[in-house]
């Protein structure tokens, strides 16, 4: 699948690094964050990220999720402050990362630092039906915890 990517310029006309899998078996392209100077971000606090990227996804079959880079989060307590970013094939804007600082400290995120990673999946799109009942199951309507620990 190709995917279009332009490079937007940041703060001080930088150009910003191209996604890239880490790894061969890496499901997800790294973000980095495009930015000119060292971002300190308080522990508690939130800051929208600018990766310096724009995309055109090849169709509406197409999404690009945004998730957290696992040792960021393992290591640091830095999150998506949203839980999971989603990018629409129709978006053409930059796309931006927003960050939560869940750690026990204060965190500086670095000029170019790999700040998130972006997986690109299909989309089913639903056909809704309103029905008066569902049909049954096993569980039923049972929630949070109805299945066991």
């Amino acid at each position: 699948m190709k995917v279009l990517v332009k490079r937007l310029s940041g703060a001080g006309g930088s150009m910003p690094d191209m996604p890239f899998y880490a790894s061969e078996g890496a499901a997800g392209m790294d973000l980095s964050a495009n930015i000119a100077e060292p971002l300190l971000l308080k522990k508690g606090a939130m800051a929208k990220i600018p990766t310096g990227i724009a995309i055109a996804l090849p169709t509406s079959e197409v999404v690009a999720y945004l998730y957290a880079r696992s040792g960021l989060g393992v290591k640091h307590g830095i999150c998506l402050s949203n839980g999971v970013g989603v990018v629409d094939s129709d978006y053409r804007g930059e796309i931006s990362v927003g960050l939560i600082n869940l750690g026990p400290e204060d965190y500086t995120i670095s000029p170019g630092e790999r700040i998130a990673q972006m997986v690109f999946a299909p989309v089913i799109r639903a056909e809704l039906a309103e029905v008066e009942e569902l049909p049954e199951t096993e569980r039923g309507a049972g929630g949070f915890g109805s299945t066991g620990r």
